[in-house]
């Protein structure tokens, strides 16, 4: 089984997965090809225009990306 992750972008998407409370981690891109993982994450708690609550932090919208895991099954894809 295969494992990748799903860039949350969208208010929708940031919504769905607050209310399905799922993990979400908090990623910096620092350049094309690398990243640092900024936090690995939990719950949404709060969502504004302008940052997004995980974990009792604040991490601002753009400056970060926020992923999460997404299973494939290696027979289904």
């Amino acid at each position: 089984m295969n494992h990748t992750y799903k860039v949350l972008k969208s208010d929708i998407e940031l919504f769905a997965a607050a209310l399905s409370q799922v993990r979400v981690y908090v990623v910096q891109p620092l350049s094309e090809d690398m990243i640092e993982v900024v936090d690995y994450g939990g719950a949404i708690e709060k969502i504004t225009p302008e940052s997004i609550k995980i974990n009792g932090s604040y991490f601002f919208r753009k400056q970060f990306e926020f992923r999460v895991d997404v299973k494939k099954d290696s027979a289904g894809m």
